[in-house]
């Protein structure tokens, strides 16, 4: 509401300028005045825009970029290489911190795959229409007849997900029953109501600890396992999440390509998911591929 409030802010300051303009003579400082205005809004405006393409739920976290080379051995590997170059690039470029969490070298050259860690505002948001099959034709540099060839890398985006869960148990939502022990251990055990049992409602989970001397050391132990027990459960929940992200991945080969990279006969780029083409290809593979990362927001959300 407070950049909207901005955005009519500005607009309304723009109008007024506009009717100066009209009803008086032609004036170099009301003209640069009225320019400055509308640069203000136009700039706040494209901002505000972009925030109200990122508003999905993990949009505004951490991005994990996992490359993979396809077939094709050496050059497969070093389109790989050059692909997480690309998104380094693009890191550095838009102030984000990157850093690789895991990395296998190719035999000779370039990478078998990759994970990098992308961390910043929004860098998900961002980078999450990376993922899919980006295809490279070039005359390649580890061929001695320097023919064309065609190689495959496929880039996999993930939200980075805090796994250091805070387990926080409402003793309302659980049901505890104490009984007594069976079993081994002894005349104290067998005596006395000490075994207890910890129902936790909202999940169904049941647990129970006999072992203890004491009601009080079981229900102790009892509370760990229910803890360990909701932690497991929260981290399969992150794993299910992961499955969904990676749900649409193809094989990395023919047909399955989000974009093409290619260096001959001719330079281009082109993403076949929008109509979008570039011929500056150097730069695009510099890291400067924020305009189509826009592009894409806009026309996917």
């Amino acid at each position: 509401m407070k950049t909207y409030q901005t955005l009519e802010s500005e607009l309304s300051d723009s109008a007024e300028l506009i009717n100066l303009y009209k009803a008086e003579d032609l004036d170099a400082n009301l003209i640069n005045e009225l320019t400055q205005s509308l640069g203000a809004f136009r700039k706040i405006l494209e901002q505000f825009e972009i925030r109200m393409m990122l508003s999905g739920k993990d949009d505004t976290k951490n991005a994990i970029l996992s490359i993979n080379s396809g077939a094709g051995g050496t050059e497969a590997q070093d389109w790989a290489y050059m692909l997480s170059r690309m998104y380094l690039r693009y890191a550095e470029i838009n102030n984000f911190k990157s850093e690789f969490l895991d990395i296998l070298d190719g035999e000779e050259a370039g990478i078998k795959n990759c994970t990098i860690l992308i961390k910043g505002e929004f860098a998900y948001g961002f980078l999450n229409n990376e993922t899919g099959v980006h295809r490279l034709v070039r005359i390649s540099p580890f061929d001695s007849n320097k023919r064309r060839h065609t190689s495959f890398a496929s880039v996999s985006a993930l939200p980075e997900v805090d796994e250091d869960i805070d387990i926080s148990i409402d003793y309302k939502d659980l049901k505890i029953e104490t009984f007594r022990a069976s079993g081994a251990g002894g005349q104290h055990v067998n005596k006395t109501d000490s075994a207890v049992r910890v129902t936790h409602i909202p999940s169904g989970i049941v647990v129970g600890c006999q072992n203890q001397r004491s009601q009080h050391q079981n229900k102790a132990s009892a509370m760990k396992i229910l803890s360990s027990k909701l932690y497991d459960r929260e981290m399969n929940k992150i794993k299910e999440h992961e499955k969904e992200f990676n749900s649409e991945k193809k094989d990395i080969g023919w047909g399955s390509q989000i974009r093409s990279y290619v260096l001959h006969p001719y330079k281009m780029i082109k993403d076949h998911r929008i109509n979008f083409e570039t011929g500056d290809v150097e730069s695009f593979l510099d890291g400067n591929i924020q305009n189509l990362v826009q592009d894409l927001l806009s026309r996917k959300k």
